[in-house]
């Protein structure tokens, strides 16, 4: 028996074959295996096929059993799922706590973790080209400088990490470089310690330790000396959580240049913001960011930076043009000038063409420099951008079916297999719900979110998403309890209920369900995860 664990929560797929909650007591577990064996018996059929579905079925059934009556397995599958059964773990009084199999385990994922350590890099860069149109204009070449920086992390233990990195900048005729490296070690779970140097233009030495003062707040210290003027920086900052998605910040810099800074950070599924004020001796500056994203793939920025150097305002945009890569396009205009930004994000590399158009605010140019981009923008995304995502979601979509037939559709036949079995029993208890005009339900499927349209009904004339889903109608009614309530619970994959399947691995899911009760028509959709408690007076139509 196997579950799809790889994302999302634990499928729970054997409660959901007893059609049991996962806080099921010894009892009900103990009685959902007779009912469901009184079903699947082999003995009580007679032709040799349905006596072969019904023993496939029937051993399922029984494993599932063996499984969640005995207390070690059980904890084991409820924290690891199927995975921790198969992994070596030695059952028995050894292990008789949830705390001594979660260790038990660790200790066997630590050993396939530990060769990989040593490959275990994550690397970075930013390549930074700044280009200048009034420069090229005047015959002095269009790059205005450039910039490259490269930092390279590596856990080389479970406590402690390692990153190296420098940069080189090049501007006209001058140019210079830095080169660092950061020690971090881990010294508890609420504590850690990092040792920094660099060596170049900006030479230094420093230590910082960041420590958990509470559930919601953090505290850090650090101080650095500089190897070239001898001068020291001491900085104090301190974070509180101040809801689930908003942290708020202060921190205290001491040294040549004082100063006290407050920000604000706030971010949760579909924006993102952030400002911070700095008072200085001799400066002040303030600064903030709104990033609203319109899809998973794509977003709009609007920022700016005012102060006793800067006055900036920045808008534009971005797009996910694959798993790893964004791309996003900015104008900016300030008392430097009038800038288009280009940037491609891919990975932990980063790729950054600032064009300065005008160092004068003109109007005129600054509403151009806009308006013209903008338009192109949308141009290009109608026409190019948006049939190519399109095209290239559908082959994806296409080569994970055709990695997934076989298993689709064995899964698929052994759905109906079991269906067949629960057939009967399921008309009866359709037909008694009828004469007392209980629970029915009419209709129900469940598959690929993109298969159901507004509505939720399919889309009859796309073949490949209707092929991506099941009708679950008849083991529904099997479910149906009198007098007249089904309940399907929380947190459990509905693949593993006995009559359905995964019709699209890898795909995200749902059930749309119809259903009539006291002569009233109602329809509700839920996720795959997502609790379902029918009849209710929200899903009347």
């Amino acid at each position: 028996m196997k579950e799809d664990g790889a994302s999302g929560p634990p499928s729970k797929e054997l409660y959901a074959l007893l059609h049991l909650s996962p806080d099921a007591s010894d009892e009900e577990i103990r009685r959902a295996y007779r009912q469901w064996a009184q079903v699947y018996h082999p003995d009580k059929y007679q032709a040799p096929h349905m006596k072969e579905i019904a023993t496939e079925n029937f051993q399922r059934i029984c494993e599932a059993y063996e499984i969640l009556t005995d207390e070690s397995k059980r904890q084991i599958y409820d924290i690891y799922g199927m995975e921790g059964l198969t992994s070596g773990l030695e059952l028995g009084p050894k292990l008789n706590k949830v705390e001594e199999i979660k260790e038990e385990l660790e200790k066997l994922k630590r050993r396939k973790e530990q060769e990989k350590i040593s490959t275990h890099f994550r690397p970075s860069g930013t390549i930074l080209a700044n280009l200048s149109l009034p420069q090229f204009l005047d015959g002095d070449g269009i790059i205005g400088g450039m910039a490259m920086a490269s930092e390279v992390q590596s856990q080389l233990s479970k406590r402690n990490a390692l990153a190296i990195g420098g940069n080189l900048e090049v501007k006209q005729n001058s140019g210079g470089g830095v080169a660092s490296a950061v020690f971090r070690h881990q010294i508890s779970s609420v504590s850690s310690i990092e040792f920094m140097g660099s060596a170049g233009l900006r030479s230094l030495v420093g230590v910082q330790m960041t420590r958990h003062t509470s559930l919601h707040s953090t505290a850090t210290i650090s101080i650095a000396k500089s190897l070239q003027d001898g001068s020291i920086n001491l900085s104090n900052t301190w974070t509180r959580q101040l809801s689930d998605t908003a942290s708020g910040n202060i921190e205290l810099l001491l040294g040549p240049e004082p100063s006290i800074g407050v920000g604000w950070v706030k971010k949760d599924q579909n924006m993102s913001a952030s400002g911070e004020v700095k008072f200085g001796t001799n400066s002040f500056g303030a600064s903030a960011h709104y990033t609203r994203r319109f899809s998973s793939k794509s977003h709009g920025r609007i920022a700016g930076r005012i102060g006793s150097t800067a006055f900036e305002v920045e808008v534009g945009g971005g797009r996910k043009v694959s798993d790893f890569s964004t791309v996003r396009m900015l104008y900016t205009i300030g008392i430097r000038g009038i800038f288009w930004k280009f940037e491609l994000h891919r990975g932990g590399q980063k790729l950054i063409i600032p064009i300065l158009l005008s160092r004068h605010l003109n109007p005129v140019l600054a509403t151009g420099a806009f308006v013209v981009p903008t338009s192109i923008y949308f141009i290009l995304k109608k026409f190019v951008f948006k049939p190519y995502y399109l095209k290239r979601e559908k082959q994806k979509a296409l080569e994970n079916m055709e990695k997934t037939a076989t298993q689709v559709r064995e899964a698929r036949e052994a759905a109906a297999k079991a269906q067949q079995l629960l057939e009967n029993v399921a008309r009866r208890k359709r037909n008694k719900q009828q004469e007392t005009d209980g629970l029915v339900i009419t209709k129900a499927v469940y598959g690929n979110r993109k298969a159901l349209k507004k509505g939720d009904e399919l889309r009859e004339t796309n073949d490949e998403l209707a092929s991506q889903v099941l009708d679950v109608t008849l083991p529904l009614n099997f479910l149906v309890t009198d007098p007249g309530q089904l309940k399907l619970h929380d947190g459990v994959k509905k693949s593993g209920i006995m009559g359905f399947c995964d019709p699209c691995p890898g795909e995200p899911k749902q059930l749309h369900v119809e259903y009539t009760y006291h002569g009233q028509r109602y329809e509700v959709v839920v996720d795959d995860y997502e609790e379902l408690q029918i009849p209710q007076v929200a899903h009347r139509i």
